[in-house]
C-alpha cells in the first residue's frame, strides 16, 4: 500500500469504438490525492474481472464468509452480448459502484489493486485507431442530477475549437497547445477550464485560448442578467487588471453575466467588475470537497492577457465594456427602487384612504314614524288597542 490513492471517480459516459471491431468503453474521470485528474477508458469485462479479484482479496468484506458482513458493492456480470442498450443502462449502476468503492475502508479503497486498475495506461493517452475507420462516438452522461442516464438517445457530437495562441501547460492534467491546433471539447466547465481531446492527447485547457470555428462569438453564452444572482466569495482575489474586483472570502455579491471563459461580471453594491467564477459559490448551496479542491487551482487566464493571439475571424468578439455594465446596472437598480417607491406610495395611499373611510361619522338609522290611532285599532291585537282607548 503506497501513498498514492484515489479521492473520487466520476463516470463521464461511454464511447462507441470501431477499431479493431465495434465495442464500448466507459469513460472515467479519476481524481487523485495530488489533485491531478485523469481520464481513463475501461471495458465492462475489465471492470468485472477487477471486481471479482477484489472480492477474492477481501472475502470477509465481500460477504463470502457471512453475507451480513458484505460492504463491497454488487456488480452484475456481463451479458453474453453487450450492446449499446446494456452499456447505456448500466451507467447508473457503475456510478453508484464507483462512489461506494472510493468510500470503502482505506485498506480496500487504497489498495494497490484499486490504484493500479485506475492508473492511466498507454492506450488511455494514445488509443489504438485506424484512419480508415470511423471516429469513436461519445455518449456523455447528463449533468442534471435529476435526469436518468437512460435519457441519452444519441451520440454527442463534440464541438471543434481552434487555439488562438500557444499555451504551455502548468500541470500534468492540462494539455499544451500550439496556435492553430484543432481540439474537440468534451466538457465545458463554468470554471473556464475545458476538458479537450486532440488526436491522442487529452487534458484541461483554458477556454480563453479557444475560439469556435463558425464565428468569433460563443453561441451558448448567456445575456447579462442585471437582476443578478446572489453568490458568496469562497476565496479572496486581488484585482490585477483595472476591470477586475478585489474581494475577500465571505463577501456577498451578485453575478450579472456568466461568461464561458470563467471570468464572470459581478456587482458589489453599485460597482461591477470581473471575478474568477471558480472562487464563487451560489448562496444557499452546500459546499463540497470537489468545489473546495477546485479552488486550490489557479484561475484560468483571461483572453485580454493573451499575447500574439491570432484569430481566423475578421470580426473580433463582441465585448461589453465595464462602463456599459455599470450604466445598465445602475439603470436596473434605479428602476427597481422607483418601482418599490411606487408600490410603497400606492400602499400608503390605500391605507390612508381606508383610515379616512373608517374615521367618517357613521349615519344614524332613521326613526320610523309613530303609527296612527286608526292603524293601531285596525291591525293590532286586543291588548294593544285597550292601551290607547
Amino acid at each position: 500500500m503506497g501513498d498514492v490513492f484515489i479521492r473520487h471517480i466520476e463516470l463521464l459516459g461511454y464511447e462507441k469504438r470501431f477499431f479493431p471491431s465495434q465495442h464500448y468503453v466507459y469513460m472515467f474521470l479519476v481524481k487523485w490525492n495530488d489533485l491531478s485528474e485523469k481520464v481513463v477508458y475501461r471495458r465492462f469485462t475489465e471492470i468485472y474481472e477487477f471486481h471479482k479479484a477484489l472480492k477474492e482479496m477481501f472475502p470477509i468484506e465481500s460477504g463470502d464468509i457471512n453475507v451480513e458482513n458484505r460492504i463491497i458493492p454488487h456488480l452484475p456480470a456481463p451479458k453474453w452480448f453487450d450492446g449499446q442498450r446494456s452499456t447505456q443502462n448500466r451507467q447508473g449502476t457503475l456510478t453508484e459502484y464507483c462512489y461506494m468503492l472510493v468510500n470503502l475502508p482505506h485498506k480496500i479503497s487504497r489498495c494497490l489493486h484499486v490504484v493500479n486498475f485506475f492508473k492511466v495506461r498507454h492506450d488511455d493517452m494514445n488509443p489504438v485507431t485506424d484512419s480508415q475507420t470511423k471516429k469513436p462516438e461519445v455518449f456523455l452522461l447528463p449533468k442534471d442530477a435529476n435526469k436518468n442516464p437512460t435519457d441519452i438517445t444519441g451520440p454527442i457530437v463534440l464541438q471543434t475549437y481552434r487555439a488562438i495562441a500557444d499555451y504551455e501547460k502548468s500541470s500534468t492534467s492540462e494539455m499544451a497547445l500550439k496556435a492553430g491546433d484543432m481540439v474537440d471539447v468534451v466538457e465545458k466547465s463554468e470554471s473556464g477550464w475545458w476538458f479537450c481531446q486532440m488526436k491522442n492527447k487529452r487534458g484541461w485547457v483554458p477556454a480563453a485560448y479557444l475560439e469556435p470555428m463558425d464565428g468569433p462569438d460563443e453561441s451558448e453564452e448567456q445575456e447579462p442578467n442585471y437582476a443578478g444572482e446572489q453568490y458568496i466569495v469562497q476565496k479572496s482575489y486581488t484585482a490585477v487588471e483595472e476591470d477586475e474586483l478585489t474581494l475577500k472570502e465571505g463577501d456577498t455579491i451578485e453575478v450579472i453575466h456568466k461568461l464561458l471563459d470563467g471570468w464572470w461580471v459581478i456587482r458589489k453594491d453599485e460597482t461591477t467588475g470581473y471575478y474568477p467564477s471558480m472562487y464563487l459559490q451560489k448562496a444557499g448551496e452546500a459546499n463540497t470537497s470537489v468545489k473546495s479542491e477546485l479552488r486550490n487551482r489557479i484561475a484560468p487566464p483571461r483572453r485580454s492577457t493573451i499575447r500574439n493571439a491570432k484569430s481566423i475571424h475578421k470580426q473580433s468578439r463582441k465585448l461589453i465594456s465595464q462602463e456599459t455594465y455599470r450604466r445598465n446596472s445602475k439603470k436596473y437598480i434605479q428602476s427597481q427602487r422607483n418601482m418599490k417607491e411606487n408600490l410603497q406610495n400606492k400602499a400608503k395611499a390605500l391605507t390612508e384612504k381606508n383610515e379616512q373611510e373608517e374615521n367618517k361619522p357613521k349615519a344614524q338609522p332613521a326613526v320610523p314614524p309613530r303609527p296612527s290611532k286608526d292603524l293601531i285599532l285596525n291591525r293590532c291585537t286586543e291588548s294593544t288597542r285597550r292601551k290607547i282607548l
